[in-house]
């Protein structure tokens, strides 16, 4: 999984480009870093989450500049649905990310029209951007769980906090967020929760993972109870 608008957003970390002074030419002195993120905050923390089938890509650079870690590539795609931003975009038939991926660009398939949820931001000039550190996933890899979850789920607990455990003890800081524990059991950040659970508002306006299914008594799998 693989661009910063809120607490929970991932974020990218580090300068894109450097004059160096005295050599005449233009270095990347850091590379792409992302917060680690559910799959639910990443969708909260995106303008824009997309179903799309990728048909092309081409490389483009701003008219103002000659630098090759300006250049990006732009995607041609078909939007099959759209999850989030149906107030900022009707239709999108392209999405543009940088080359380098020690700029946070990521690297889709356009030769075989494959199937990806793309998640991104808005420029002002109304373009889609889209990196490492968004929701971008080939759409045959997400669980069912999951592309259910795009549809509401996701979106009802927006609201909560996702607090990622990395060492025990790790305990909630209040009543509207819910403890992930992927890294902490399984040592992934693709484990069960990401993968299966979101994080949603109770009707007592405190905050759970839930996983879909009967019966609906036993959907709720609360990390905070003894």
């Amino acid at each position: 999984m693989v661009m910063a608008v809120s607490q929970e957003r991932s974020v990218r970390l580090g300068l894109w480009v450097l004059l160096v002074l005295g050599a005449g030419m233009e270095q990347v002195v850091e590379g792409c870093s992302c917060n680690p993120a559910h799959p639910q905050q990443l969708f909260c923390s995106a303008e824009i989450v997309i179903r799309a089938k990728v048909s092309g890509e081409k490389i483009v650079s701003p008219s103002n500049s000659s630098s090759p870690y300006m250049k990006m590539i732009q995607y041609e795609i078909k939007m099959i649905k759209m999850f989030k931003g149906f107030h900022k975009a009707k239709d999108i038939q392209y999405v543009y990310t940088p080359v380098y991926s020690s700029l946070c660009g990521v690297k889709l398939d356009s030769n075989n029209k494959a199937g990806y949820l793309l998640s991104g931001s808005m420029w002002s000039d109304g373009r889609i951007s889209i990196g490492q550190c968004d929701l971008v996933e080939s759409w045959d890899n997400l669980s069912l769980s999951q592309k259910k979850n795009l549809n509401y789920r996701y979106q009802m607990g927006c609201e909560c906090r996702i607090n990622t455990c990395y060492t025990v003890p790790c305990a909630s800081t209040g009543d509207n967020e819910c403890l992930w524990t992927d890294w902490l059991l399984d040592n992934s950040l693709n484990g069960e929760q990401a993968r299966k659970y979101a994080c949603i508002h109770r009707s007592n306006t405190t905050c759970s993972w839930y996983r879909g299914g009967n019966p609906p008594e036993r959907d709720f799998l609360d990390m905070t109870d003894p």
